[in-house]
């Protein structure tokens, strides 16, 4: 299989040894993930936006190439491409606020343009409807308050509001709550990775 990895991390991948004020458990989990998918001889294309220096921000110009042309600018629809040969693709990131960093949410705002849409036997396609959607998300509100009490605003969003809206079905999200867990867990947690991908 060929997978792309989308990591969201101000501290970019290189921050995923454990180096005091230099570490992202996010970026643990996308290093960890690779070395899954790489022993299982599966291919990877890692895109980390941060390192990228990704412009997340759509401008007036940028709006209106959203809904006049195939895609806002050069950046986004080589991003799309390189998704596009995916048979999965994994999102990585933090949550702040509940949801999304502001440099994942303009990704997906500018990759999945509406140029972008086709419309085949009625269903909106941009990918592949076989794709898989894996979203590894590193959460500080503990799991059980999150999907009671805010009601699980990301999964939610993400699941129906922009996969299930392209038709994309096999999607799943897994919440790490790095900061309730001992050193030990995190650890462990880090090394199963490979059990919630593909």
């Amino acid at each position: 299989m060929h997978v792309a990895l989308v990591l969201d991390h101000p501290y970019t991948l290189e921050s995923s040894q454990n180096i005091f004020h230099k570490r992202s458990y996010s970026a643990g989990l996308a290093e960890n993930a690779i070395a899954s998918l790489k022993a299982q001889h599966h291919t990877v294309d890692v895109i980390d936006l941060q390192a990228d220096k990704y412009n997340p921000v759509i401008t007036k110009e940028g709006l209106i190439s959203w809904r006049t042309k195939k895609y806002v600018d050069i950046e986004s629809q080589n991003y799309l491409l390189r998704l596009k040969k995916a048979d999965e693709i994994i999102f990585i990131f933090p949550v702040w606020w509940e949801v999304m960093p502001a440099m994942l949410k303009g990704f997906i705002d500018k990759v999945f343009c509406k140029g972008q849409v086709e419309k085949i036997a009625g269903q909106r396609q941009i990918l592949n409807l076989k794709t898989k959607i894996r979203v590894l998300a590193v959460i500080g509100t503990p799991n059980i308050i999150y999907k009671l009490h805010y009601r699980n605003p990301l999964g939610n969003m993400l699941k129906r509001g922009v996969f299930g809206k392209i038709g994309l079905k096999d999607f799943k999200i897994i919440y790490f709550n790095a900061e309730d867990q001992t050193e030990k867990k995190r650890l462990r947690a880090l090394k199963s990775v490979g059990k919630y991908i593909l």
